[in-house]
């Protein structure tokens, strides 16, 4: 099994939103989507995105003139290992209390516990 990439930082989740909404992306176009959020450098961008490439969180085309960058995981994939990383450092590995913490921090919507319902139909289903 191949070894988890590490937790990406705040900044770095966020370069790796626009990635896993637009595709495949140049530092400029990467800079230009957050700098319509938020001030941002377009060093601070490409610092970020050479110390991604060095982790392995995202991975670089070097063959054009503009370095193209993708994520080397996808969005459900790392959001599965940011989950299993919050459920056993702040909820010693108990699936119940995430859950319970979740929901108390946030109004969920009808529709949303309708899923969060039909999803642990579905796993109950699936484990037996």
């Amino acid at each position: 099994m191949p070894e988890a990439l590490p937790r990406p930082t705040d900044a770095e989740l966020e370069i790796l939103t626009v990635l896993w909404s637009r595709g495949p992306a140049t530092v400029r176009e990467i800079h230009e989507t957050i700098a319509k959020r938020k001030p941002t450098q377009y060093t601070t961008v490409l610092k970020l995105l050479q110390i991604m490439a060095g982790k392995g969180l995202v991975k670089r085309d070097a063959e054009q003139r503009a370095h193209v960058y993708e994520a080397s995981n996808s969005r459900e994939a790392t959001q599965k290992q940011l989950a299993g990383d919050l459920l056993h450092r702040a909820f010693s590995g108990s699936a119940a209390l995430l859950v319970q913490g979740a929901l108390a921090s946030h109004k969920a919507s009808k529709a949303e516990l309708a899923d969060i319902r039909r999803l642990l139909d579905d796993y109950e289903r699936g484990k037996k």
